[in-house]
């Protein structure tokens, strides 16, 4: 029995979860399609919408990976870091994108919970991959921390990009 044995569960439902929100994620897409979008709209979406997708898909990637029959850790822990890499770079592309935007200016919460946030849980991945040799189980805990931690940031993202675009985005539109 491997240490990866009792974490099925948990990443089933975090990866169900995950694939739902992607989903849910492009309804309210279409649902918002209707509000007219400037040019310069489409660089403020690269920044604060793709995002969201793209770390609700990372941690649907990483339940699927976690549920393969694995027969060590340290197998699991190579895509564990890959994973993780990946996502650092991307935040770092994120964060050029919410700079060179000029649609809406980034407050404290925004870097907060599209960059720092992220940031954090993607080098956990890559922390955890480097712990596995020393401490499996620990490595385990943290990487379900930074799968819940995107998660959440995922929810968090799509919830302000909702609200922002109705309160915001539809009250100054004109009516017919």
């Amino acid at each position: 029995m491997t240490p990866l044995a009792g974490w099925e569960n948990f990443y089933v439902v975090v990866g169900s979860s995950a694939g739902a929100l992607i989903g849910l994620q492009f309804v309210v897409i279409t649902l918002i399609a209707d509000i007219p979008i400037a040019r310069d709209h489409s660089e403020a979406g690269a920044a604060f919408a793709t995002p969201t997708v793209v770390h609700f898909a990372a941690v649907l990637l990483l339940a699927g990976v976690q549920c393969a029959p694995w027969q060590t850790v340290s197998a699991v822990a190579v895509v564990w870091g890959l994973l993780g890499l990946g996502g650092i770079v991307y935040e770092i592309v994120v964060a050029r994108r919410m700079r060179a935007q000029t649609t809406y200016a980034p407050v404290f919460e925004d870097w907060l919970f599209r960059a720092l946030l992220p940031l954090a849980a993607y080098a956990t991945m890559v922390a955890s991959a480097f712990i596995t040799r020393l401490n499996a189980a620990g490595a385990l805990f943290a990487m379900g921390t930074a799968a819940l931690l995107l998660l959440f940031i995922g929810i968090h993202n799509a919830w302000d990009a909702v609200t922002y675009h109705v309160f915001s985005k539809k009250q100054g539109s004109n009516p017919e």
